[in-house]
């Protein structure tokens, strides 16, 4: 698959000081090299008689998802969906005439993992594009080698913000889609006495550091009783609960991630809490991790997301029934599994668009895609790569499901760096500054 060496109109990675690796470079060249003397093999053929065909059958994608480890609870979904869609779009024909093959790699929910996977992916398997990665820890360890290959990734889950990659599209919501409707939702509630639990890696951290400039702010009325983190996994959660129960808030705001909400929420019930004395409000808790979490666990608590099964549309109608099709009757959809399913018809919409599977020119195409999903109508913004997002606030019911309490109304425009805040002021430094500002 042919990347354009041509850069981005207002993109310029040498700007940051970002180092890449000198056999990466010399590669890329010599690749670049060969494409040239052969010609382009993904840009479509003409036939004597004048007809369009494809140059080939097939065109590979790569689908990184942790199978293993710590985060396989929520992201074996994730890959599925992906799949779903790969196989909805080849049996209607595939992209430009070509039958997508998936390359489906394990990044073992370890960082380190996801690099070297994404690296093969797209330097030895040759990818068009990669789905995939949940963790910000993940996404922050194939940024450098995305952009460093100028390959593209979609990236399906909600984040902390403070990045506009011009090699990533981010399907999922970042901060002003999710956790600021969250803090308003509970502000609003009279819920303004405010106890953060995460896990300890980068969205968390971040999301915090942003939910603690929120409530600097006067007007927003909220008070941060306390802070605590575990590590990614860990399910020894007797200690900071019991912090949680001593600082005695009316709600707790909870990014923690993995199998480690199954051990905090067990707990917490266990020392007889309910939602009418502390509530919770989870950003990494959906349809898919209710049963592993423990349903009698949650119910009556609170998420903050974008999109539930439960979401009253005709086209999530037909997804929910197909996912079930495809992977059983017991199986739920989820926001995340929706935005990597949503992924894969946005870049065969782009792909469309553009008439090649070149990076650069599908990227240009993907701004302002407007598409019919699940969640509702879907439009890629025109310059930073995310998405607008209708916020929900949901409640888990008794059957594990998620009913929505609260939405945001109509779409949110996506503002990765929060510039639209003033109590965010300062938040956007260095390296996410000056990518926020390569994209406006």
């Amino acid at each position: 698959m042919r990347r354009s060496a041509v850069r981005r109109p207002g993109w310029d990675r040498t700007s940051s000081g970002r180092s890449v690796p000198k056999t990466l470079i010399a590669s890329v060249a010599v690749a670049g090299l060969l494409l040239a003397a052969c010609g382009s093999d993904d840009e479509p053929t003409t036939s004597g008689g004048g007809t369009e065909t494809p140059a080939s059958e097939t065109v590979k994608v790569g689908v990184l998802q942790s199978l293993s480890g710590t985060m396989s609870i929520s992201e074996v979904a994730v890959k599925d969906a992906a799949l779903l869609a790969i196989k909805e779009i080849n049996a209607a024909g595939g992209v430009m005439g070509k039958t997508i093959e998936p390359i489906v790699e394990d990044g073992e929910s370890k960082p380190e993992v996801f690099a070297q996977k994404i690296d093969k992916l797209l330097n030895t398997d040759n990818v068009s594009v990669v789905f995939g990665g949940w963790t910000s820890s993940s996404r922050k360890a194939m940024k450098p080698v995305v952009e460093g290959a100028d390959g593209l990734l979609f990236y399906p889950v909600q984040y902390e913000g403070l990045e506009v990659s011009p090699n990533i599209f981010y399907t999922g919501a970042t901060t002003n889609q999710q956790i600021i409707p969250g803090l308003d939702y509970l502000k609003q509630a009279g819920l303004t006495k405010i106890f953060l639990v995460g896990s300890d890696y980068v969205f968390p951290r971040t999301a915090n550091k942003e939910i603690k400039a929120y409530a600097a702010d006067p007007a927003n009325g909220i008070e941060i009783l306390g802070e605590e983190y575990l590590q990614l996994g860990d399910t020894n959660v007797q200690g900071i609960v019991q912090k949680v129960l001593d600082a005695n808030p009316q709600a707790v705001f909870n990014t923690l991630n993995g199998d480690t909400n199954v051990a905090f929420f067990k707990e917490l019930k266990a020392k007889g809490n309910t939602p009418e004395k502390i509530q919770t409000v989870s950003v990494s808790i959906a349809e898919e991790e209710t049963a592993g979490v423990g349903i009698d666990n949650l119910v009556g608590h609170l998420v903050a997301w974008n999109y539930y099964q439960t979401t009253n549309n005709p086209k999530n109608t037909a997804f929910v029934a197909a996912y079930k099709a495809e992977f059983g009757a017991d199986r739920h959809t989820d926001d995340p599994i929706e935005a990597g399913y949503n992924s894969v018809y946005i870049w065969k919409a782009a792909v469309e668009k553009a008439q090649s599977f070149d990076v650069a020119k599908v990227t240009a195409a993907a701004g302002g895609l407007v598409l019919d999903t699940p969640e509702g109508t879907l439009t890629v913004h025109p310059t930073n790569h995310h998405v607008f997002k209708t916020a929900r606030i949901g409640k888990v019911n008794s059957a594990g499901l998620i009913d929505e309490v609260w939405n945001s109304g109509s779409p949110i425009a996506p503002d990765p760096c929060l510039d639209t805040y003033t109590w965010a002021a300062g938040l956007a430094t260095g390296e996410a500054r000056a990518e926020c500002d390569a994209a406006k």
